[in-house]
């Protein structure tokens, strides 16, 4: 006996209603025509993941347990699917989140999640009740245990399955994506499976939200913790996947992608974060300042593979400490990837904001306040744009100017999308070489001028600035970021490792003292273990030093 089960790796919309139901639908017809006779879509694909406080709204539950009913008798006209759709459900004023069998136009059976996550990005304990319950369905004589995506990170939810008599694990999922996130995902799978002596097939969201994004990749796992089917990453796709049941057991086939490298899964997160951020936001297309330096010129090569170049227009602003390679690499890769390019000198506006404090000013030398000047101004102009044209402004800071508030308010860091915002410095370079050596959307080879790789990065707001005068070598001080805030190593541990006691002061004191500059950041995406947004969450007013 075979069953063909389908993985509705699809993309959806937060509160898209009316568009999920439509591409569920659509899903389940493309799976039906294709032999599959179990569809799984992911967690909460219904209402789109997370919905957050949408999710307090009474009138959007009933709307979403309207769909519901409405996806039920839509596919009753594909007898024999059995579609396990992920949606919240409320039962007499408790939400759940669920897994609804729909078949034959009735709603047949739902499974509750049990293991609801409250760390990092996740909330669901704000929204959600946890159940107790295992849920096992028959499709074409295979008994299938449901379970919902954090359910199976842990051992006694898949038990509890497989001692209700299931012969196949199928669960669905919206499990954030960040670097190294999909082999940990295949690992603890491939214990579950291991431990119940059950294969599993695991349905997973793709797409950008906010500042989360989805990358795909659903799998299909032997009980011996094998993969035995594997989707194509940062993708849409419907994937089938073969269980042959035998009194050996069940088996699985299907087609196996590969498992990206780090490199170009963390491009492609990027690249989907930003296509989706403008697309399902409805924004006609992306602006951002073009400096000719490093941060810039990545920014835009994601955004031209995001969005195409036609939708993608630079600005370069020089200033007084502006050098000529850089508006000549600046204008050199704009013509390389084809977009718009216009200059504008801020060398006026910047005498003008002088004169204009010259008396309240009086007596002080310059310093870091007319650095800033001319970085507000410059984000004054993009913004002015962007209400001109309705175009998103695109950020360019990274990772390691956030966490030590190397980045003005108001400025550089005024816009709508902060792309690059949790990637450090060290991996923007990689990620730039990188791209120059691969074209995986066929956009352009080498679309980065080699001498803004090279070349000293610098802010260029006064003369013969660079970074490393105010930071230490950033091989140093992105190696301090990643133990301290991403990986929550304590003061005296990194100091441990080797670090000079001096540089893990200053770098951590600098991640405390700038918590009030992130906070009015634009949201970017999440592509480490921890980012500054919703996983990292310190009081502004704080006195507390380690």
């Amino acid at each position: 006996m075979t069953l063909s089960i389908c993985t509705a790796q699809l993309n959806f919309v937060v509160g898209d209603l009316p568009g999920n139901v439509l591409k569920i639908i659509d899903a389940a017809r493309e799976a039906y025509a294709k032999g599959a006779r179990l569809l799984l879509t992911p967690e909460l694909a219904l209402s789109g993941y997370a919905a957050e406080d949408l999710y307090l709204r009474p009138a959007f539950v009933q709307a979403c347990d309207a769909a519901v009913q409405q996806i039920a008798r839509e596919t009753a006209q594909w007898p024999g699917l059995a579609l396990v759709l992920g949606h919240p459900r409320s039962e007499a004023g408790v939400l759940r989140n669920t897994a609804s069998v729909l078949r034959d136009g009735c709603l047949e059976c739902s499974y509750d999640k049990q293991c609801l996550p409250n760390y990092d990005v996740f909330d669901e304990q704000r929204y959600f009740k946890a159940a107790s319950e295992s849920c096992v369905i028959e499709v074409q004589g295979l008994r299938v245990g449901l379970l919902i995506c954090e359910d199976a990170w842990y051992p006694q939810p898949a038990r509890a399955a497989a001692a209700a008599g299931a012969q196949l694990l199928a669960v669905i999922n919206a499990s954030p994506f960040h670097g190294g996130k999909p082999a940990e995902r295949e690992a603890v799978l491939a214990e579950r499976a291991r431990e119940t002596g059950l294969p599993l097939v695991y349905a997973h969201l793709v797409g950008g939200q906010d500042e989360i994004v989805f990358d795909g990749g659903s799998f299909a796992m032997q009980a011996d913790g094998c993969v035995a089917a594997r989707a194509p990453a940062f993708a849409e796709t419907l994937a089938l996947v073969h269980a042959e049941a035998s009194p050996a057991g069940v088996a699985l086939s299907g087609e196996c992608a590969d498992l990206q490298a780090h490199l170009p899964a963390l491009w492609s997160a990027l690249v989907l974060a930003v296509r989706d951020y403008v697309g399902k936001n409805r924004f006609p297309g992306a602006l951002l300042g073009l400096s000719g330096g490093i941060d810039s010129a990545l920014v835009l090569a994601i955004a031209v593979d995001a969005l195409g170049a036609d939708k993608v227009h630079t600005v370069m602003m020089p200033s007084p400490y502006t050098a000529d390679i850089s508006w000549i690499d600046a204008r050199d890769m704009a013509e390389r990837v084809g977009v718009r390019y216009d200059e504008i000198s801020i060398a006026p506006q910047f005498e003008a904001f002088k004169a204009a404090l010259a008396t309240a000013f009086a007596g002080r030398a310059e310093d870091t306040t007319e650095e800033n000047l001319q970085a507000r101004i410059r984000g004054t102009l993009l913004m002015g744009l962007s209400n001109k044209f309705g175009a998103v402004v695109l950020t360019t800071g990274n990772k390691s100017e956030m966490s030590t508030g190397y980045c003005t308010l108001y400025g550089d860091m005024a816009g709508g999308f902060a792309v690059i915002k949790d990637v450090l410095k060290t991996e923007v370079f990689a990620l730039a070489r990188w791209r120059n050596e691969n074209d995986p959307f066929g956009t352009g080879l080498n679309p980065i001028p080699e001498r803004i790789i090279t070349r000293p990065p610098s802010a260029e707001l006064r003369p013969d600035q660079k970074d490393q005068d105010s930071l230490p070598p950033y091989e140093v001080l992105d190696a301090i970021v990643r133990r301290y805030m991403e990986n929550n190593e304590s003061i005296s541990s990194i100091v441990a490792e080797g670090y000079d006691s001096a540089d893990v002061e200053r770098v951590t004191r600098l991640i405390q003292i700038n918590e009030y500059k992130r906070r009015q950041a634009p949201v970017g995406p999440r592509v480490t273990r921890r980012s500054f947004g919703k996983d990292w969450r310190y009081p502004i007013t704080n006195r507390f030093r380690a």
